[in-house]
This record gives C-alpha cells, sequence and structure tokens, in this order.
C-alpha cells in the first residue's frame, strides 16, 4: 500500500511467529500485562489476600479451615504452608475459572485474534500462549497467599523461623497442578458455543463442586486436589506423639464448640507415585487446552461455528436499534457529506424537564435493556418454579422454591453495572446528565426482576401471616440486585458477581444460617439468624457506594 505516494509495508502475513517457547512465551506475558491492569484483577488480589488471611486464623480461634480430628499443626512454615495451599486448591479452581475465561473473547473485540490469525502462528500455538498466560495469572494469586502465608505465620507469633522449602512446596505440588487444570478448562469452556458464556459459568460452579467432592476421597484419579498426602504425614505425627484424635478430616470453613488442640508437624516428602500423578494431571491438563484447536474458526466469520461467525450477531442483539448496513463496495468511496452541509439533529435531554416525570420511562428502558435477548426457555423455567411455589406447602416455598427463585436469573442480574462496560457506551453514558438517577433506574429494574421472580413465596408467606419470612424477602430483594449493580461496576464485568453469588447461594440452599440472605433456613414464623434489617443495612451501603461513584445528579438545558 502507500500514503502519499510513498510505499509502506504492513508486513501483515509476514511475522515471524515460529512456535519457539520464547514467542509464545512473550505472548502470554502480554497477555498478562493487559489483564493486570483491569480492577477485576485488583479484586482478585485482595480476595486472595483474604482467604490467606482465613487459612491462618487466631490460635483461640473457633473458624478452621484445615483440621485433622480435634488438632490443628502449630503455625510453623509447614503446617501454614500446606493450610494456605490446601486453601488455594480448594477455592481458587472456582474464583481463578472466572478471572481467566475471557482470553478468547478479549482477543475477538479488540481485533487482536484477527491479526494473529493472518500470521504463521498455528492454532496450537496461540492455545499454548493462552494456557500459559491463564496459568500465570492464576500463579501470581498463588505467590500472593504465599506472601500472606508468611506474614500470617510472624502475626500469629507461634514459631518465626521460616522455611522456604516447607512453606513453597504445597504450593508446588498441590496447588499449581490444579491451577493449570483451572486455566485448561477456562480455555474449553469459552471454545464450545454452548459453554462460552453465562451458562458456562454457572456449569463450572458445579463441576468444581464434583471436583471438590471427589477430589477429597482418597482413591480420587491422578491424587485429586492433593490432600492425602499431607493428610497421612500428619496422621504418622500425631502418632508418633502418641496424641489421640477424634473426628476425621476436614478441608473448609468449619465453626466449632472449642478451638482445636494443635501438634508439632514439620511438613511431609511426596511420594514418587503423588508427584507422577500431579505430572500427569499436568499432562491432562495441557491436552485439554490445545483440543479445541481441532475445531477453532481462527476468528474467521467465513467459518462454521468458528466465534467470529457469531460477533455480528451478538453486537445486533445486545444493540437492537442498531442495523448493520451493506459492506463497504471494493475500490474508491463517495466521502461523507462535510459537517458544514449536514444538518444537524434535534436533541433534547431528558433532565430539562422535571426529575420525576421522566424516572419512570428510565426505570422502563433499564428494564428493557436488562431483560433484552431473554429466551423463550428461561421465562419456561421461571413459571415452572411459579407454579411449583403454588403447589407446595407454605414452609417449602421459603425453604425451596424460593432459593430456586433467586438462583434462576443469576445471569441476567450479572447484567447489572457490567453491560456498559462490555458493549463498549460507557463512555456515551458518561455523558448523560443524570448518572445518580441512572444508576437508581439501574438497580430498581434489578430490584423489579428480582421481586417478580419470588413473587409467589412471597405471597405464600403473606398469606400465612409469616411476617418475619416476609421481611427477610424483603431484605433479599434488596440486597442482591445492589450486590450485583455493586460488583458489576467494580470490576465491569459480569463474571465476579456470578463467581461470589453462586457460593453463597448455595451456602444458603445447604442450610448455613450465617449467610441466609433470603431467610430460607429459618423455621416457620421466626426470625431469621441473619437480621433482615442487616441485609437492607448492607443492600443500602452497596447502592450508596453505586450511586456516589456515578457522579453528581446535574441538570442540562435543552439543545436543539
Amino acid at each position: 500500500m502507500s500514503v502519499g505516494g510513498l510505499p509502506v509495508s504492513t508486513g501483515i502475513g509476514r511475522l515471524p511467529v515460529p512456535m519457539g517457547i520464547g514467542r509464545l512465551g512473550r505472548l502470554a506475558l502480554g497477555d498478562v500485562r493487559d489483564r493486570v491492569r483491569r480492577p477485576a484483577y485488583a479484586v482478585t488480589l485482595l480476595a486472595a489476600v483474604l482467604l490467606g488471611y482465613l487459612a491462618v486464623p487466631q490460635p483461640a480461634s473457633h473458624w478452621v479451615i484445615l483440621q485433622i480430628g480435634d488438632f490443628r499443626g502449630t503455625y510453623n512454615s509447614a503446617y501454614v504452608g500446606v493450610a494456605t495451599a490446601l486453601a488455594a486448591a480448594l477455592w481458587l479452581p472456582l474464583a481463578g475459572f472466572y478471572v481467566v475465561r475471557n482470553a478468547l473473547a478479549r482477543d475477538e473485540r479488540s481485533g487482536v485474534g484477527r491479526l494473529l490469525a493472518a500470521t504463521p502462528l498455528r492454532t496450537t500455538g496461540y492455545f499454548a500462549s493462552k494456557l500459559l498466560s491463564n496459568v500465570l495469572v492464576l500463579v501470581s494469586m498463588l505467590g500472593v497467599l504465599a506472601v500472606t502465608a508468611v506474614v500470617m505465620q510472624l502475626a500469629r507469633g507461634e514459631s518465626y523461623r521460616i522455611d522456604p522449602v516447607a512453606l513453597l512446596k504445597p504450593f508446588v505440588v498441590v496447588a499449581l497442578p490444579l491451577m493449570v487444570v483451572t486455566g485448561a478448562a477456562a480455555l474449553l469452556f469459552e471454545s464450545l458455543p454452548v459453554l462460552r458464556g453465562g451458562v458456562g459459568n454457572v456449569v463450572w460452579f458445579f463441576v468444581w463442586m464434583v471436583l471438590v467432592l471427589g477430589g477429597q476421597r482418597p482413591d480420587a484419579p491422578l491424587g485429586g486436589i492433593g490432600v492425602h498426602g499431607a493428610v497421612a504425614s500428619m496422621a504418622g505425627d500425631l502418632a508418633a506423639q502418641h496424641a489421640h484424635v477424634t473426628g476425621e478430616f476436614s478441608l473448609g470453613f468449619t465453626y466449632l464448640d472449642q478451638p482445636l488442640r494443635t501438634f508439632v508437624w514439620h511438613g511431609f516428602t511426596p511420594e514418587q507415585g503423588f508427584v507422577l500423578g500431579r505430572a500427569g494431571l499436568v499432562l491432562a491438563a495441557a491436552a485439554l487446552a490445545l483440543l479445541p484447536a481441532l475445531w477453532f474458526g481462527r476468528f474467521d466469520p467465513a467459518r462454521g461455528g468458528a466465534r467470529g461467525a457469531t460477533a455480528g450477531r451478538r453486537v445486533q442483539a445486545a444493540a437492537p436499534g442498531i442495523v448493520p448496513g451493506p459492506p463497504p463496495p471494493h475500490g474508491p468511496t463517495t466521502a461523507p457529506p462535510s459537517p458544514a452541509h449536514r444538518p444537524l439533529p434535534s436533541l433534547s435531554f431528558a433532565s430539562a424537564t422535571p426529575p420525576g416525570a421522566t424516572f419512570h420511562g428510565l426505570l422502563l428502558g433499564e428494564l428493557r435493556i436488562l431483560l433484552q435477548g431473554v429466551a423463550w426457555w428461561w421465562w419456561t423455567g421461571a413459571a415452572l418454579i411459579s407454579i411449583v411455589g403454588l403447589c407446595v406447602p407454605t414452609a417449602g416455598a421459603a425453604r425451596v422454591v424460593l432459593p430456586l427463585a433467586w438462583i434462576w436469573p443469576v445471569l441476567i442480574w450479572s447484567r447489572l453495572g457490567a453491560q456498559r462496560h462490555e458493549h463498549g457506551v460507557q463512555a456515551l453514558l458518561g455523558s448523560y446528565p443524570a448518572g445518580r438517577r441512572r444508576a437508581l433506574a439501574e438497580w430498581s429494574a434489578g430490584f423489579a426482576l428480582t421481586a417478580a421472580a419470588g413473587s409467589v413465596p412471597l405471597l405464600r408467606l403473606a398469606m400465612a401471616g409469616d411476617w418475619p419470612g416476609v421481611a427477610s424477602w424483603a431484605g433479599g430483594a434488596l440486597f442482591i440486585p445492589a450486590l450485583a449493580l455493586a460488583l458489576g461496576s467494580l470490576s465491569r464485568t459480569h463474571r465476579l458477581f456470578q463467581a461470589l453469588y453462586l457460593p453463597l447461594w448455595y451456602c444458603v440452599f445447604n442450610g448455613l444460617p450465617l449467610l441466609d440472605y433470603m431467610g430460607a433456613t429459618r423455621a416457620e414464623g421466626r426470625p431469621a439468624a441473619l437480621s433482615p434489617l442487616l441485609v437492607a443495612g448492607l443492600a443500602a451501603l452497596l447502592l450508596a457506594g453505586v450511586v456516589a461513584a456515578a457522579g453528581p445528579l446535574r441538570r442540562a438545558p435543552a439543545v436543539s
């Protein structure tokens, strides 16, 4: 091509991108640099620090994450390292999946994918670089956890001697292989049409539960999540110290009536079979990550089943008022008319009229945007849940139907606060003269959806005169859209809400009253363990933060 009569070579199509390790490493590092600049990454690192804090509770605490019978190890480097690494093995495969599962979508939106597709880089090399990028992001979380483990060992004060080998060994042999599995699963899910969207996020939550429950079994394939080598070593040390153990091994947040007793544990040396199993797990994950190369379309819209083939349809579905025009003809085109010869359109800002006259229209618009593109099967499922709520007893409506009704819209709630960023209209909405009113309208649309989804359980509670249940319902209805809007606005992605809300809902569904924001675990006619006023107050704080960040309410004159 030429610019101003001078020949210019673009070089596209001749970029030397061989399958060398160095080239793939540079591609992965460039991808990692792009990810670490995003707010979701900072939120994830803060969550990793919190996880490291919870893994090493106060010596007299009733909350533990790791115990063997009624004992725990003294907080030395070996025990703190294995406790933190096992906490990472338990929770990072869930949270990390949502952090790294946008690798292909980001290249598609930015156009980098098509640029790379025009180079000699093979599809297997592309997926290898994406797997390496995913693993590096997840390993950075492990690094934060390792540093947190050192700080927590010193803070707890039971041992001030730092043994780097004993502390880091569990991270390498236990947690690291699971990070490779998580990165590979994220790539596989993103390359499959059915699982690349929000449905895949929900499916992964239940896959994670199966992996966690099955991975703690002694006969788990390839060592499972890697707990039994450490448990066997702890049991051996307890036997050598003639300690009488009552109870079983437990991994996960547990509340105890009495603090645990302590014993000295100096770490474990992994057996050869365990190490080979972890290596096999890494190789299986690498093969899983490269498998989509068999059908991946390299961002080519002309190839059936490729991601690029659906890009235009997704954009049109997200903005139904925009109709794509015909492709530009080949050859020279006629320049558009100069702005001086183009008539200015008539513009009118809604804030030029009294606020109360336009809020209902703004609310209806936000509700329409929130429900845009919802499939028929979703409405069918919501209707079936409501029918079941009318047929079961009142206690069943509160205990079973309400949790089902308030998990069904999880993919729609996750749009709150995130849609404008994910569809690239944040700059346009930034010029809106009443940002706070728009934020309130967006939350109100989420509240309307929440109330509609749980309307049948509310009706059953009110008909039975269960007013504590009605109060708990109201607190949950206020809290869910506020949480979704706050997390979506903070992270600018729908995945953070899905990653946090699904475990929260699962705890409630399994009868944990401490986190029951909807009153599903309480006895009929009795107050919930978690006060509805506290839940509503938390919702008010979240909403206030979003409204404050949306900017001041200001009026703009009409422009025509």
